[in-house]
């Protein structure tokens, strides 16, 4: 493997210089992307995509289902679905259409997963999408399809987590022990296995060696040559103490790559694997409490309980997504949410259903979402958001006493997050005695429609009146002028 050198230009591997890093202006402005988790793992269509992992220990759905439909681990293993994996009916341009109509601006599909198997042109090994399976370059198509129509390509990878993520089939008899499949199972080192402790700890025994970080950089970086993506997400275990130079070497390069494209780039991090103010810090199915001074991102996605397809999916409604994505770019805070098609490379039908409710809802609404920014008040109403990680189906459901801002320009967007059955609206951040908007209010327009609005301001607020007929949007956005 050859060494990788980063460029001489204005990033330098350090905390120090990366800290210059300036979230691009896309970014900022595109408020919602897509996320694909699409592998290996949608074949056998099971409990989440660690099936790969769980199928090897005991214990687990996983391990007692893939033993009762599959067989034993020593007859059938993880490899032993790939050719079962042929994405026949795998459309990039219509699942990228689907998307934009979805209201959705960048696209992020998964280039490898902890299973290991590349979904891209991989040059450091033959366990890839191209070689196997559907052999396509399935990031390489994605890539193509997207720009084509006008969106942001960006990609993640989870290579970092590969280190030990098939450990368990060296417990019991398994392929995972056979040599001739090392390449692909492997290091399958071992790690902290009980306790939520032992999971969050950032110094893991034994550590990824330098021959495993070394080719960790260099899959990375092959990623950004060959495909350009203009966002990195990483997973959580890049927070490992002894990845910190590698994340630094990555880091510049990538940048630097970015200012060589006259491209903005951004990577995602989570549990401050990286400083502040150096990328953009996600928060996985959780959300924020505040308003943040720095855009942020929460990853979630459609399903409840898993990132791939399984069958029998237990999915979220259009409202609550849609009500989240609201709540988070009030908070100045940006939405990547999930899909995950079939093995074949269909998308479920209630899933696309969903997306194309929130792309109906932002059709009418977007301007109050895309390429604003957070107010001075994020918003007001009782519900209370539970902040941090894997929080995102805790929430009780907003009302319509509920209400987000948002800002562009001179104008004040207020999101009433349900329907008032009276259609009587007060906003107490908007009253007369508050120093938040001392302003005259010129006009209010209720987006949608171009109806008279009657309307009053006094110490206890602004009241609007709503007509009754137009009460069916899962939300109802005033312009305030």
């Amino acid at each position: 493997m050859q060494p990788i050198h980063v460029l001489t230009a204005p990033f330098e591997p350090t905390w120090e210089s990366l800290a210059n890093f300036t979230v691009p202006d896309w970014y900022q402005d595109a408020k919602f992307g897509i996320f694909i988790h699409w592998g290996v793992y949608s074949v056998p269509a099971f409990d989440n995509e660690w099936y790969s992992r769980n199928m090897y220990l005991p214990g687990t759905r996983a391990f007692k289902h893939h033993q009762e439909k599959w067989g034993h681990q020593s007859k059938f293993g993880y490899k032993d679905f790939i050719p079962m994996f042929r994405a026949e009916n795998f459309d990039p341009a219509g699942w990228v259409d689907l998307f934009k109509r979805a209201g959705a601006k960048y696209i992020v599909p998964v280039a490898e997963h902890h299973d290991g198997f590349a979904m891209y042109d991989c040059s450091f090994s033959k366990w890839t999408a191209v070689n196997m399976g559907p052999k396509r370059d399935i990031i390489g198509e994605l890539a193509a399809a997207t720009r084509e129509q006008g969106l942001f390509f960006g990609l993640s990878n989870h290579r970092a987590e590969h280190w030990w993520f098939m450990n368990g089939g060296n417990q019991l008899s398994s392929d995972v022990q056979d040599p001739a499949f090392q390449d692909f199972y492997g290091p399958a080192m071992d790690g902290p296995t009980m306790g939520e402790e032992a999971w969050e700890s950032n110094d893991w025994q034994p550590r990824p060696d330098a021959k495993f970080l070394e080719g960790w950089l260099a899959r990375n970086c092959e990623l950004v040559d060959k495909y350009q993506p203009q966002l990195i997400y990483f997973d959580w275990w890049i927070r490992q103490i002894v990845f910190a130079p590698y994340l630094q070497r990555f880091a510049a390069y990538y940048y630097n790559r970015g200012l060589e494209w006259d491209q903005g780039v951004a990577i995602n991090c989570k549990n401050e694997a990286f400083p502040e103010n150096t990328i953009v810090f996600d928060i996985e199915r959780g959300q924020s409490k505040v308003i943040r001074p720095s855009l942020w991102q929460t990853c979630t996605a459609t399903s409840k309980t898993s990132w791939c397809y399984v069958e029998g999916q237990d999915y979220k409604s259009s409202t609550t997504i849609l009500h989240d994505l609201i709540d988070i770019v009030s908070k100045n805070g940006t939405l990547l949410l999930n899909v995950g098609p079939r093995a074949d490379g269909t998308i479920d039908a209630q899933e696309e259903a969903i997306l194309l409710d929130i792309g109906r809802w932002l059709a009418v609404n977007g301007e109050a979402i895309y390429g604003t920014r957070p107010w001075k008040r994020y918003g007001e109403g009782p519900t209370e958001v539970i902040e941090g990680t894997f929080q995102d189906t805790k929430r009780s459901a907003f009302t319509s006493k509920d209400v987000r801002f948002t800002t562009k320009g001179n104008t004040l967007y207020a999101i009433v997050l349900g329907q008032p059955e009276d259609g009587k609206v007060l906003i107490e951040s908007l009253g007369t005695k508050q120093d938040l908007f001392p302003t005259t209010i010129n006009r209010i327009r209720l987006l949608g429609t171009d109806e008279h609005l009657q309307w009053s301001r006094s110490s206890k607020g602004l009241q609007v009146q709503l007509p009754l007929q137009l009460l069916r949007e899962p939300a109802i956005v005033l312009k305030i002028t």
